[in-house]
């Protein structure tokens, strides 16, 4: 039986008439993606048609999902809401903070021993206030979510950026900071901008080498890391409807790499057997009662062209596998023709390690795919030539595939079965064969690659694949491995072809597990204590943050311009930092320590204007917040890409930041800036960031008037005493500009909740 089932029962007893609502209001046949926002508007019966694109809409969503490493923050900040219970469903799952380095069993106790406090923290505080939680080693967040939690035609947010994989069972799922779901929690709407909608229609049929995971590679070099940004991308067709439901969500996971708001199929089949297979029968009976207003009106899908704003075909049967990178996912190239690439731009054609899993692809039929691969290799006598490392999706899938045998077939290639979490995917990895910053290759079937982001190292180039072509050049040892037409040599001396992948949809023994790892929280939690030392180097109480007045916009100094890419990564990094994330000021030590400087190319190198020294962005920020100056940071295009941490504002408005000036944002990003009261502004000429220069100083002429869609005058003036005017757009609205003048949106929600 689901979770939370009257909740969804109650979602479907309202979709009927408020999407027959908004036909009628809009005066068209709707999309999926429009029955589910028009159904979940925080005023209840649309009223209106919404521009998309344009107008701000407050939503209602069904439930909140989040991490071990952002709930940290999120609760910090719901404790401060004076509020004794969540208002909507809510889980906590802990899978950021487990390293990956010996194995499953003696990780998770290592992580057990250093991260208790925090561990500790989040199950109480979850106790205390009616949230669910996932112990560590229950599994990884968005895997989880879609086996418990997604259902069809509803909307959930989450505190990380794939929670958008739960639209392979037809949600509306969307990555958000902190902020955002503790609006949420808190009993209040949660605004976002009426989307843009992509839609992508599938022909044809998979099959051989190409999988679900080949569709999402094709469409990121399509779209590129940024094409999506504001829009929510909705795939349809017959070839929609011969993927599995897990392929659906590999697809949905990577859209958060072209910067969707959200990714999602209609409802059909593949879900239903997937609802029965993880026991949610009674959520498939009560979907298959309203299915119609789960999926796109007929006339949609018929002549796409006049519902979406971009149209994207792809055919199946002429889809090839791909491997995309390295350094950022939106490189995509046929496995075919990866060798030439890689020549021609001296990339290291030696595989040093195949990881398969993340929240991307750790389903089932993800590792029964990989494992058809593996078991080849061993009936074949194939010696590996890389390591391998498996990360199952959750508990479940790990029980059920070690009970069917494909975890043995991976050990018995000599593979490491590591923890059902996050693992090298988001940095945990302890990797101990090289030394240094050597130039290396991975292959992995994660969903980013940016540099530095498995293992620390700037020099490793990751490449983005299937679990099944991971497993293939893993075994090969080859970046230039193509398993559809080159052979290896066995230990006999004889040459082999490997067969294509075979992959099991669902169990057919069924899913079983001993001990899912879930805790249920107390009915009524008024009597658990939340324990937070004032001692403690993990966890801190948060102070209110204090508005930024008009006066201190004045003399503002530039912190860093930094230049080309600069990711959620390179503002507040993962990996070893990841256990600072409930200490905003110990985390705030690695504020920006990744972004290029402009001025020197170099990394946490930047000019005190107050000493005329170089120093890392977060000693030379401490140094001027110590002597009352604010500071601002200029940044390229899609500034703040990358995951959904609110750490990236936070900790810049913790030193004293007070505005970010770029040529353009990460969506994300740019609502966490808003939501706690800091300027995120972008050049309305593009070509200014090129004026700015090293020792400036800004000056906010007009900001005493900041009013929704009147940009800001920015008075730049220079070391040589000359000045330049720049003009900087904004997106605020009323209440966004409320949060500024609060000095967050959360001091907003405790004003509103003490009146």
């Amino acid at each position: 039986m689901a979770f939370d089932i009257e909740m969804i029962k109650s979602v479907y007893a309202n979709m009927a008439s408020r999407v027959d609502k908004a036909r009628e209001i809009v005066g068209k046949p709707l999309t999926l993606s429009e029955k589910i926002l028009y159904s979940h508007l925080w005023e209840g019966k649309p009223s209106k048609a919404f521009e998309r694109g344009k107008d701000y809409v407050d939503f209602a969503p069904d439930r909140i999902a989040c991490q071990d490493a952002t709930a940290q923050m999120a609760l910090l900040q719901f404790m401060q809401a004076g509020k004794p219970k969540v208002a909507v469903p809510t889980t906590v799952h802990c899978d950021h903070l487990i390293q990956a380095k010996s194995g499953a069993t003696a990780d998770l106790k290592v992580a057990n021993t250093t991260s208790a406090e925090v561990f500790d923290f989040l199950e109480s505080v979850s106790n205390k206030y009616g949230i669910g939680f996932w112990k560590p080693g229950a599994g990884i967040i968005h895997q989880v979510v879609l086996e418990n939690y997604a259902f069809p035609g509803g909307m959930m947010i989450g505190t990380d950026s794939h929670t958008v994989n739960a639209g392979g069972l037809g949600m509306v799922a969307i990555g958000v900071g902190g902020a955002d779901a503790v609006d949420v929690m808190a009993g209040m709407a949660w605004e976002l901008k009426f989307p843009k909608l992509i839609g992508v229609k599938l022909t044809g049929n998979i099959s051989g080498w190409t999988s679900a995971k080949d569709v999402i590679l094709k469409v990121a070099g399509i779209l590129t890391v940024k094409g999506g940004t504001g829009a929510i991308i909705e795939y349809f067709g017959e070839g929609a409807k011969n993927l599995s439901c897990t392929g659906k969500g590999t697809i949905c996971n990577m859209g958060a790499e072209v910067g969707a708001t959200t990714s999602t199929f209609g409802y059909d089949d593949s879900m239903e057997r997937y609802l029965r297979a993880t026991d949610r029968n009674d959520v498939a009976d009560a979907a298959n009662a309203v299915k119609e207003y789960l999926t796109a009106d007929t006339e949609v899908y018929a002549n796409p062209e006049q519902y979406f704003d971009e149209i994207i075909e792809i055919n199946l049967d002429e889809l090839k596998p791909h491997l995309n990178g390295p350094f950022t996912p939106d490189l995509a190239t046929p496995v075919g023709e990866l060798g030439k690439k890689a020549r021609e731009n001296d990339w290291p054609l030696q595989v040093d390690w195949g990881l398969i899993g993340s929240c991307t692809n750790s389903s089932y039929e993800d590792l029964s795919r990989a494992a058809s691969i593996a078991k080849q290799a061993v009936d074949k006598k194939i010696k590996p030539k890389s390591d391998f490392g498996i990360n199952p999706g959750s508990e479940q899938i790990r029980y059920t595939a070690e009970r069917d045998g494909l975890l043995e077939t991976f050990e018995n290639l000599g593979a490491t079965v590591f923890t059902n979490a996050c693992g090298p995917c988001i940095g945990q990895w302890d990797r101990s064969d090289l030394k240094g910053d050597e130039k290396n290759t991975i292959v992995h079937s994660f969903n980013r690659n940016f540099s530095k982001r498995a293992d620390g190292n700037p020099n490793t180039h990751a490449f983005v694949g299937s679990p099944e072509m991971v497993a293939a050049i893993a075994i090969s040892g080859r970046l230039d491995f193509d398993p559809m037409n080159d052979t290896l040599i066995n230990e006999d001396g004889e040459e082999v072809k490997l067969d294509e992948p075979m992959g099991i949809e669902l169990p057919p023994q069924g899913f079983a597990v001993e001990d899912a790892g879930y805790l249920e929280p107390d009915e009524d939690g008024s009597g658990v204590e939340v324990k937070v030392s004032p001692t403690s180097e993990r966890l801190q109480l948060l102070e209110p943050f204090v508005p930024i007045t008009p006066e201190q916009l004045q003399g503002v100094k530039l912190l860093i311009k930094a230049f080309g890419k600069c990711t959620t990564d390179h503002i507040s990094m993962a990996g070893p930092w990841l256990r600072f994330r409930g200490h905003l000021d110990n985390i705030a030590n690695n504020t920006l320590i990744g972004a290029v400087n402009a001025f020197n190319k170099k990394t946490n190198f930047v000019k005190n204007q107050l000493t005329g020294e170089y120093g890392g962005v977060p000693d030379t920020q401490r140094a001027y917040k110590a002597a009352g100056i604010k500071s601002i940071v200029v940044g390229d295009h899609n500034y703040g890409e990358g995951s959904s941490r609110e750490h990236a504002a936070m900790q810049p408005r913790h030193l004293g930041v007070a505005a970010v000036l770029v040529k353009s944002f990460a969506r994300i990003h740019e609502t966490n800036l808003k939501k706690q009261g800091m300027l995120g502004l972008t050049f309305a000429n593009e070509s200014d960031y090129d004026l700015i220069q090293e020792d400036d100083t800004f000056n906010f002429v007009d900001v005493a008037d900041f009013a929704p869609g009147k940009p800001l005058t920015i008075e730049v003036v220079h070391a040589d005493g000359s000045k330049d005017t720049i003009m900087a757009n904004h997106t605020y609205n009323e209440s966004q500009i409320g949060w500024f003048k609060e000095g967050s949106a959360l001091n907003v929600i405790k004003r509103e909740n003490a009146a």
